[in-house]
């Protein structure tokens, strides 16, 4: 197949499924996945597609503002977060193990954690392990490694090593983008892969989702919707907006 017509046909299935994955077209068309990525990536140069971390995305498909530094997050739907961490919070039960992502959201739900609540939060975010420096009934464990600075989260190999030796009962995941066909994803590729690792260690991963994070993609794929057990998004979002999570039997749980 020349290089014309493999592009054309890329373009014609990005139309037809709203997304390309690089591995599977390759092996259904018997092409090599290198070929596939080059023609993703060339075609991306040309304006024509967005890559993204194993394939590639329309270009209209809206970007997600939570892709902005830590400051600029803190001021996107600051009335959200409290409530979306409230709801967050009632789900913990005394004795369990859970870890709690990065992110604003994050801390907004380790503010949230009631004084007699007793339990262990594991986390790689020194901001939710600061915030939960006085409470007097939660043991804070806190995974080392390098800052990355846009989530003030830890990340590289240590980290990865010591949360591969916990297993928590929830995993509380903050994430850039939710959308139903793409599913949940974020604008780096290593703190995808440290957001699942996190989700294959624990038994449960739930997914905060402020307002403007939903119905938008990020670059790097963290897991298909089929992964997470919940979402949990603020009251005023509207019902069609939801459904299409909830049918793929996802639990969305709308703070109050």
């Amino acid at each position: 197949m020349l290089t014309r017509q493999r592009k054309e046909l890329l373009i014609a299935r990005l139309k037809q499924d709203g997304q390309i994955v690089a591995k599977s077209l390759s092996e259904e068309l018997g092409l090599s996945e290198d070929t596939i990525r080059r023609d993703l990536r060339e075609l991306a140069a040309e304006g024509l597609l967005q890559r993204v971390h194993g394939g590639a995305l329309p270009l209209d498909l809206p970007a997600s503002p939570a892709m902005g530094n830590f400051a600029q997050r803190q001021q996107l739907s600051s009335d959200a977060k409290p409530a979306i961490a409230r709801a967050a919070a009632a789900m913990i039960e005394a004795g369990q193990v859970v870890f709690i992502d990065g992110g604003t959201t994050a801390v907004q739900l380790a503010r949230a954690l009631p004084p007699e609540l007793r339990c262990t939060v594991v986390t790689h975010s020194p901001s939710v392990a600061v915030e939960l420096a006085e409470h007097p009934l939660i043991e804070v464990i806190l995974i080392g490694g390098r800052l990355f600075k846009h989530s003030i989260v830890a990340m590289g190999p240590s980290a990865l090593e010591a949360i591969a030796q916990i297993r928590t009962d929830i995993f509380f995941m903050g994430v850039c983008s939710l959308h139903p066909l793409h599913g949940i994803s974020t604008g780096d590729h290593d703190e995808a892969g440290i957001k699942r690792a996190i989700a294959a260690a624990s038994v449960k991963t739930v997914v905060l989702a402020s307002p403007e994070k939903l119905d938008t993609a990020s670059p790097f794929q963290i897991a298909p919707l089929e992964r997470i057990g919940a979402i949990v998004v603020s009251a005023d979002v509207p019902k069609q907006l939801l459904a299409p999570y909830r049918k793929l039997g996802i639990e969305v749980i709308q703070a109050q």
